[in-house]
């Protein structure tokens, strides 16, 4: 397409292939936009385009994601208020013309249909983790109420409770790490009204104590602690990983490879040792996945 479109916070960039959203970083630009950057997102990652008046004299150009190809929107869970949905560009009235042309021409470029996730040129494998768009770059760490939540970017979260600000059911369990691997979702509840934390969710569904403030596998906010612009991009960190980890022992790409297909196989293999090596894959399921994919020959 290659149009380029000015808005407020934001400017879109429509390529080929995807949309590119640039925030900018004045003091007006909600803090979450500041943080978030850039994003890419693919054709494939939205499902329709919108334009509807917004106020104060504004149009409102809506690009909507696809339920689950974005892993900040799966985080957020619906929580956002619109004014930091980083889907959603305002313009000035006047710019309605330009913006409806520009809303059409996206809407002509998005496929009709979900990915396939059998078809191994399908954009749903341009990530380890199976979201179309790129989980954020940070923050690794952020200050919580009761303490401070910290990701090393692919296979650990570590909470440090605070002397002074944490529950004695906390101090009694110590400072908690979470290998990736053992975690199979993340509950964020947002900040900006009562009650908001971050809850990392243990595989096999062990209970929980109702109470985030009772519950080591979570940290709450308060006022000034575990603000959206920190705590929404980590959720989302780590909720890609989880997925990275449970998809890394079939390596991107080549999931359809035809069964019995020696080449094939030996590709498939080569990627796996290239996530062993990379540290996405452990030892036990590189030999698990090797020996599998070796009794299809």
């Amino acid at each position: 397409m290659g149009d380029v479109l000015a808005g407020i916070h934001a400017t879109w960039e429509f390529e080929s292939d995807a949309l590119v959203i640039r925030f900018e970083r004045g003091i007006r630009t909600p803090r979450l936009f500041q943080a978030l950057r850039e994003r890419r997102v693919p054709y494939e990652a939205l499902s329709a385009a919108t334009l509807a008046p917004g106020r104060r004299g504004t149009v409102v150009l809506h690009a909507v994601p696809r339920p689950g190809a974005d892993p900040l929107m799966e985080a957020a869970a619906g929580q956002l208020k619109e004014t930091c949905d980083p889907y959603r560009l305002a313009l000035p009235a006047d710019r309605e013309e330009l913006a409806a042309r520009l809303r059409d021409e996206l809407a002509a470029v998005i496929p009709a249909g979900p990915p396939d996730p059998l078809d191994p040129l399908d954009p749903v494998d341009r990530w380890d983790s199976g979201f179309l768009v790129a989980p954020p770059q940070g923050p690794i760490s952020f200050k919580a109420y009761d303490g401070k939540a910290t990701f090393d970017g692919t296979s650990e979260v570590t909470f440090r409770w605070s002397s002074t600000m944490a529950t004695s059911e906390k101090w009694k369990t110590g400072d908690q790490v979470f290998p990736v691997r053992e975690l199979s979702g993340v509950e964020w509840r947002t900040p900006d009204s009562p009650g908001g934390f971050l809850r990392l969710l243990p595989r096999g569904g062990t209970p929980r104590p109702e109470r985030p403030d009772h519950d080591p596998a979570s940290v709450v906010f308060g006022l000034g602690y575990g603000p959206v612009h920190d705590s929404l991009p980590f959720a989302a960190a780590v909720l890609a990983a989880i997925r990275a980890k449970d998809r890394a022992p079939v390596p991107a790409g080549v999931r359809s490879a035809a069964h019995g297909d020696p080449g094939a196989i030996a590709e498939r293999i080569r990627h796996l040792g290239e996530l062993h090596r990379a540290g996405l894959v452990t030892d036990e399921e590189f030999a698990a996945k090797k020996t599998e994919l070796l009794a299809e020959l």
